[in-house]
């Protein structure tokens, strides 16, 4: 299309002529003071004509592309010569190119000041956004191929110059005082970046420049457009770094790293949600993209898993770390949301990126479903490394529990026959074992489909023996090899051997005939000393539920172990000599534990040769003496794990505690001594007279052991004190005993130079304590003082551990209450003085706040669990809600207040300690020995004038009111008052006591039989108030 001849009036003519032309007018201003409408002049059928176009597209967005067509009419009437004189006709007066600009740019600025409520502003954003990319292409496609080839620079057009005119209007508004102009300016910049190819050189700069200040917005709402149009920019020239890779400009880093700062950093979860979601996937940014998947804002941590992972294509480019800690972060994710997006991610995204995807038919975009393929799910899972990830806490067993309910399809494609049993592999036998749990976990939904797929249980046995045999074969022939050459093979046969266990332990033993050959199988698996310790707990685990649980069961179990275990110690030890009058195994491994020592040389002469092989035959046999003991020990205790009668009913379990774990205990040699010692808790937790005899020797362990063993000792020390509370609460306890006990825990708390000692105490502390086991103050107290104390921020498990404690331990019992009650001003004592003890770079907790939390942990009102001060039954047997009793918070005023009127009490303390008094609630459901108990410290402390400032006086003063409506004496007036001074200053004024009694009272929580009655008079609460301000 031509453009308009020359003889038509330039443009600098045609604005000086309209500029002559026009009337002056007087400014209008939009909602921002900051943006002014320039001089408008005469309406002119053009404006009409624009603005009509623009009051239709902010009414919907639907039609936004045919109003786009009109309004490039429009500008092609203004900037081209039309070749056709009807169109010539339809323009009745004659418009410049800087007319539409002008006319375009008062729409704009008319535009600044609409609220972000209001959606017509958006509208209107996406309309100019949409017009402006529609007219540079058409733009684009009118400049002659040997022009645009000339020139290294983009094309100067039409659309581009009106580009720059509303960017030079935009610009300077980004700074404007007004948040509503600089959320327009920032957003309609953002959204022409992210809508148009390029953008002029002279301008870029200070659009970069512009926007990277509005990045440090105190609005959120700015600094997300801001990053909205930042991310489009650093996405193309992240392009131009990769293309020229030796270039000097650090301007595309530079601007990467401000923004993957902002992204970790910024208050804003819209801010960084908007980063996560426009920032370029570059292998600099994916680090910090994927880390957001443990956000504290549960939608930006979906949005990972919805949106950018799935755009981010095949999942196999992630390291294999990565991938294990999406899994691991999302499938544990505490919203439920996350959780789920994870798992459809993973079987419906990943599963195909391994099964591969169809290709479309027939040039159709749409893609066709990915048949069921077992090779696609055996790659997934091995892209997952489902070795490792499956064992213990891996989340393998999570993700394929996710896949087999949300695939029916594959449940029901894929078969287990002979051939798929014959060629195990790690993730075929894990498909098969995670399909088994899955179907069994499901209420038995789909116990047919278990039944119908799995092999019959003999058939199982047989595979597990060969599989087993094929391990064991492998483990003796790498014996004999170099080190080098030991690890591969065995660990995958390993975990195949594991999975068919588990598989195993799950399956249904009414089949008399695989019952007795899996229960055969299993007990000659145990005999096998080659074998490592995870197959062999978990064989032990099978065994139990192949016996059954009763009593005659557990005893005929305990029996086949034992013989398995005099096996072992037979196989591995042949050589060893067993007395005549002795038993085997047992007796056998007894007296060559008990004889710890190398043997002595026998008198006489020997050569050096000979000294040199008797002490090589010596080192031998110890080693052989360790190894027969630690597996005997692990078999002892994998045995004691599953079983829970009584020790001494059981001649079996007496048997094996006389000949194998009492001589592991005397041991020399630490490993054996250290597993002993583990044997003989689980023993003592099967009977009490046991545990009562051996208590002291745990409390030695701990006292003398080193960091494991006191971790050891600590865990022995819970579970005996949880399965027999008595051998601490019982009346007959020997004293002695108990502090014992207690002084362990302290120490254990004190224990900040091994953070997994004082964590192993606090968790066994706070079970002891939620159980009532233990009620010890001075224990209690510690723990809180060590959940305030700055030092333990660093050791997350003891933080974690009191932060769930504390709350619980309170809010469970009125006793345990009670019980923080009284230790309450000790922790506001020692908080004070710890806050001076600490260095300036640790933050210590503040008193007040400390103080606030005692308050809140002590209010009955919170109680969880009703008891009888809260509920009652009538005679008709219903149950009725008492008036809620303040006895706790009488308890804790009593100690607050005997701590503040002690004469070592420092003015800090005192301080905390009478604020504490004024959030306390008092009820006159409460004792009412209590309540005169409280009401004469009150008095007390008052004639005693320990309240130095407003706010602790105010404090007692209400507290003394509340006492006083809860005897039902209101109109008393508290005598430590009376006898102070006439007068009293009041936020700068002089009032008599009697007048302000006058004029009422300070407000009250005060509960009667009929519930909450809350009395307050403004104008002495607002005296008090401003008193308080003013001092």
């Amino acid at each position: 299309m031509p453009g308009r001849p020359s003889a038509r009036p330039s443009p600098t003519s045609r604005s000086s002529q309209n500029a002559s032309s026009r009337k002056s007018s007087s400014r209008r201003t939009i909602a921002s003071s900051a943006v002014e409408i320039p001089d408008e002049g005469p309406s002119t059928s053009l404006r009409t004509r624009i603005c009509q176009t623009f009051s239709d597209a902010q009414k919907s967005t639907a039609s936004h592309r045919k109003l786009a067509t009109s309004l490039r009419k429009i500008q092609e009437e203004c900037c081209y010569e039309l070749p056709h004189a009807h169109a010539q006709r339809q323009v009745q007066e004659e418009f410049g190119e800087d007319d539409f600009n002008v006319e375009i740019a008062r729409c704009v600025i008319r535009l600044m000041g609409v609220k972000k409520s209001e959606g017509v502003g958006d509208r209107i954003v996406k309309f100019l956004g949409f017009f402006l990319q529609r007219a540079s292409a058409k733009d684009a496609g009118l400049v002659p191929a040997h022009e645009a080839g000339e020139t290294q620079t983009f094309p100067e057009t039409p659309s581009s110059r009106l580009i720059s005119h509303i960017l030079s209007i935009l610009l300077p508004l980004l700074g404007s005082k007004e948040k509503i102009v600089r959320y327009r300016a920032t957003q309609l910049v953002a959204h022409m970046i992210n809508s148009l190819d390029s953008v002029d050189d002279e301008y870029y700069q200070l659009i970069r420049m512009g926007l990277l200040k509005r990045v440090r917005d105190k609005e959120a709402m700015v600094r997300v457009q801001a990053v909205l149009g930042l991310g489009r920019l650093a996405g193309n020239e992240a392009e131009d770094d990769q293309k020229d890779p030796d270039s000097d400009d650090d301007d595309a880093s530079g601007l990467l790293r401000k923004l993957l700062e902002v992204l970790q950093n910024d208050p804003s979860a819209d801010v960084r949600r908007s980063l996560l979601l426009n920032l370029p996937l570059t292998p600099t940014t994916l680090p910090f993209l994927l880390e957001r998947a443990r956000d504290v804002d549960p939608a930006i941590r979906r949005a990972l898993y919805t949106r950018l992972l799935p755009a981010l294509g095949d999942f196999r480019h992630l390291s294999l770390s990565m991938r294990e800690k999406l899994l691991r972060w999302g499938l544990r994710d505490r919203d439920a949301n996350v959780r789920k997006a994870t798992g459809r991610l993973f079987r419906e995204r990943w599963i195909e990126d391994c099964a591969g995807v169809s290709e479309p038919i027939d040039g159709t975009t749409a893609r066709e479903a990915v048949p069921p393929s077992l090779d696609g799910l055996l790659e997934l899972l091995e892209r997952i490394d489902v070795v490792n990830s499956a064992a213990g806490s891996g989340i393998a067993t999570e993700a394929m529990k996710e896949f087999w309910s949300g695939r029916p399809d594959y449940r029901d494609a894929i078969g287990f026959d002979d051939a798929f049993w014959d060629c195990l592999t790690p993730e075929s036998v894990f498909v098969a074992r995670s399909f088994n749990d899955f179907c069994k976990d499901e209420d038995g939904k789909f116990a047919s489909l278990a039944e119908e797929k799995m092999p019959e249980l003999t058939k199982l046995a047989f595979y597990l023996q060969r599989y087993a045999n094929d391990l064991v074969n492998c483990i003796r022939y790498n014996n004999a090899m170099t080190e080098s050459e030991q690890e591969e093979d065995t660990v995958e046969r390993e975990f195949i051997v594991e999975q068919l266990l588990h598989i195993a332990e799950a399956l249904d033993y009414t089949d008399e005939i695989g019952r007795r050959k899996m229960f055969s199988l299993l007990r000659e698996t145990l005999t096998i000393e080659e074998l490592p310790e995870e197959i062999t707990r978990l064989a032990v685990d099978v065994l139990r539920g192949i016996c059954g649980r009763e009593a005659a069961a557990e005893r005929e179990f305990c029996s086949i172990v034992l013989e398995a275990i005099a096996e072992v110690h037979d196989n591995i030890a042949p050589d060893a000599p067993v007395a005549d009058n002795e038993d085997e195994s047992f007796h056998s491994a007894r007296s060559e534990l008990s004889d710890s020592t190398p043997t002595k040389a026998r008198p006489g002469g020997r050569s050096k040769t000979e000294n040199g092989d008797s002490s090589e035959i010596d080192e031998e046999k110890a080693i052989r003496e360790i190894m027969i003991n630690m597996k005997c020990l692990h078999i002892a205790q994998c045995m004691l794990e599953n079983v829970e009668g009584d020790l001494q009913q059981n001649i079996h379990l007496v048997t094996m505690l006389n000949n194998l774990v009492v001589p592991a205990v005397r041991s020399h040699e630490a490993p054996i001594r250290e597993r002993g010692l583990l044997c003989l808790g689980l023993c003592c937790l099967l009977d009490k007279a046991l545990a009562e005899e051996n208590l002291t020797l745990f409390l030695h362990c701990f006292t003398k052991g080193h960091d494991a063993l006191q971790v050891s000792a600590l865990h022995i020390l819970c579970d005996i004190l949880t399965t027999h509370p008595d051998l601490v609460l019982a009346e007959t306890v020997d004293p002695a005993v108990q502090r014992s006990v207690y002084k362990i825990f302290s120490k254990g708390l004190k224990a900040c130079h091994a953070q997994e000692v004082q964590a192993a105490a606090t968790t066994a502390l706070c079970k002891l304590m939620l159980m009532s086991v233990i009620r010890d103050e001075e224990l209690l107290k510690q723990l809180v003082t060590l959940f305030f104390d700055p030092a333990t921020k660093e050791n997350a498990a003891v933080t974690q551990a009191l932060s769930y404690f504390l709350p619980v331990f309170c809010h469970s019992k009125r006793e345990n209450m009670e019980l923080m009650a009284s230790v309450a001003a000790g922790v506001v004592h020692a908080q004070v003085n710890l806050a001076d003890e600490v260095d300036d770079e640790e933050e210590a907790v503040g008193a007040s706040a400390v103080g606030n939390m005692l308050v809140d942990w002590t209010d009955a009102r919170k109680l969880v669990v009703p008891d009888a001060a809260a509920v009652s039954w009538n005679e008709a047997g219903e149950k009725e809600v008492k008036a809620v009793n303040g006895d706790v918070h009488l308890i804790l005023a009593e100690t607050l207040l005997e701590r503040a009127l002690a004469h070592g009490c420092s003015k800090e303390v005192r301080k905390v300690l009478l604020s504490m008094l004024g959030k306390t609630y008092i009820t006159p459901n409460s004792s009412t020995e209590k309540l005169q108990a409280v009401m004469d410290l009150v008095a007390e402390a008052i004639d005693g004038k320990i309240a130095t400032d407003a706010t602790t006086r105010n404090a007692l003063n209400r507290v003394h009111q509340a006492l006083t409506k809860a005897r039902g004496e209101a109109d008393t007036v508290c005598p430590g008052i009376e006898d102070q001074d006439a007068d009293q200053t009041v936020a700068g004024e002089v009032i008599d006591v009697e007048e302000a009694s006058d004029l009422g009272e300070t407000k009250l929580e005060v509960e009667d039989g009929r519930g909450v009655e809350q009395e307050q008079d403004a104008l002495l609460e607002e005296l008090l108030d401003d008193e308080s301000e003013d001092l």
